[in-house]
């Protein structure tokens, strides 16, 4: 019966150590050295989809700011939206053999010129939200 007490006694004794007891994570492996990975050089075509997915991402905030102050009517702004479909779909539709040619860039630049433009005009004229 002693030898019981005596076992929970310091059981009871050890027990806060444990728990206060930190644990350490074990130190991370040695990072491997990183084996160089060769990108090809980006061809005009890969430089051509990023200007132009660019160019249609800023102008699609100058839609969603036109908007928000209250400078694009809700018709001007679903005018401008439609715009931005199609030459969406202009630049799917020459993406879809896998490759922009040049010509196929300028035409889609040429419609973004014009979508700028619009958004410009859209934006700047006397039609305001209520």
């Amino acid at each position: 019966m002693k030898l019981k007490t005596t076992l929970i006694a310091v059981a009871f004794a050890l027990l806060p150590g444990l728990a206060l007891a930190q644990t350490t994570a074990p130190a991370p492996a040695p990072a491997a050295t990183p084996v160089p990975t060769t990108k090809p050089a980006p061809t005009p075509s890969d430089k051509a989809g990023a200007r132009i997915d660019a160019r249609q991402a800023e102008q699609q905030k100058r839609i969603d700011a036109g908007v928000k102050s209250g400078e694009l009517t809700p018709k001007e702004a679903e005018r401008l939206q439609k715009g931005q479909a199609r030459v969406q779909k202009m630049e799917d539709k020459a993406r879809a053999d896998g490759k922009i040619t040049k010509k196929e860039a300028r035409q889609i630049e040429h419609a973004q010129d014009q979508q700028s433009k619009k958004i410009a005009r859209e934006k700047h004229d006397k039609q305001k939200t209520k």
